[in-house]
């Protein structure tokens, strides 16, 4: 069979996979979810294992451990966090109302220093402006109600992720064992090693990245609770554990803690720490957690990851959303490894062509 031959064969079967998986993208979030732990606990049930305890009963004591630890984690937080989002929906119409005073001289200003016409033209452009952006939100708003939290999906979560975690990890040396007997023995040794590229980039970066938002929810979380900031644990814990996506936690825990700040205090001065514990942390994880903690090593830069979180969760929603990391990691992966063939290959270098 030749090249060419090989290569549409491949691209019509990563074509008709990627389309599965986007027509059955409103079923997958259960499956998603109890494949991720079953792959991150993976390497603990293979300790386990080695120590004499056998594959089931890892798993079993693996997984119920897991999942009792977050459900005191969940039971935890709750009570804490419940006091704070009901306090903050009561300070949302403050907020707005303190961020239309301050902005209100300036309004004026222009409105003294621009024609009626010009004026005119900008309140039809912001109002069309503002109506495309509310159905935007709208729209992507019940795109992850309808991929994620719908309450038929909410359930699947609860019930079938536990199940699809338990088998998945009992029999993950299985299953990998016989993908790889599928493997075309002539490029087996070429697809494992592009494989362990890729569950090493994705291990480095979930692995690394949690414990970074983890560290910077509980720094927010911490210091705002310390400054007596209202809703600062929920604020703080927010920002953080959204710090996966670059620059986006510190921005918007910024936003909203020093909206906040404004509206309780009554002096600059504390507005002025509240955002300074977001540009500490924000310095923190860009020179200190993310170059220790996940490193250049995972290939991944900061555009690719935003890119794929925003087309994930506009293709697919939610679960999009989770996946998006994995797919960037295969695509960086399977890119590299092509541009270093072709940089290698006589296309990039025309040794050929000056031959002849």
């Amino acid at each position: 069979m030749s090249k060419d031959r090989k290569a549409v064969i491949w691209l019509a079967g990563v074509f008709a996979f990627g389309l599965i998986i986007h027509l059955l993208s409103s079923i997958l979030l259960p499956f998603v979810v109890g494949m991720a732990i079953a792959y991150f606990l993976d390497p603990v049930a293979d300790r386990m294992e080695a120590k004499g305890l056998s594959r089931g009963g890892s798993t079993c004591l693996i997984l119920l451990t897991f999942f009792v630890a977050a459900i005191s984690l969940l039971l935890l937080l709750i009570p804490l966090l419940q006091t704070e989002v009901i306090e903050f929906a009561h300070l949302v119409p403050k907020i707005v109302e303190a961020g239309q005073t301050q902005i209100q001289p300036y309004l004026e200003q222009l409105r003294a220093d621009l024609p009626p016409d010009a004026m005119k033209g900008i309140r039809e452009a912001a109002g069309t402006y503002a109506g495309k952006i509310a159905n935007w939100l709208t729209q992507i708003l019940a795109g992850l109600w309808n991929g994620g939290v719908a309450v038929f999906n909410l359930l699947s979560l609860i019930i079938i992720t536990p199940i699809v975690a338990f088998y998945l990890l009992r029999d993950w040396d299985a299953i990998t064992a016989k993908v790889d007997n599928w493997l075309p023995r002539p490029n087996a040794p070429t697809i494992r090693e592009q494989l362990l590229a890729i569950d090493g980039t994705i291990a480095g970066f979930v692995r690394g990245q949690s414990t970074v938002c983890l560290v910077l929810a509980a720094l927010y979380g911490i210091s705002l609770t310390v400054i007596g900031l209202k809703s600062g644990l929920l604020v703080g814990i927010g920002a953080g554990l959204i710090s996966f996506v670059p620059y986006l936690g510190a921005a918007t825990g910024m936003v909203v803690g020093v909206g906040i700040a404004i509206v309780q205090f009554p002096e600059w001065t504390t507005v002025a720490i509240v955002g300074a514990v977001f540009l500490f942390g924000q310095t923190l994880e860009s020179y200190v957690l993310t170059p220790r903690l996940v490193g250049d090593r995972v290939g991944l830069h900061p555009v690719w990851i935003i890119f794929a979180l925003l087309a994930g969760g506009a293709v697919m929603g939610f679960t999009g959303v989770l996946i998006a990391v994995p797919t960037a990691a295969v695509i960086g992966v399977l890119t590299r490894f092509s541009l270093t063939h072709y940089m290698a290959s006589d296309l990039y270098s025309g040794h050929k062509d000056k031959n002849a």
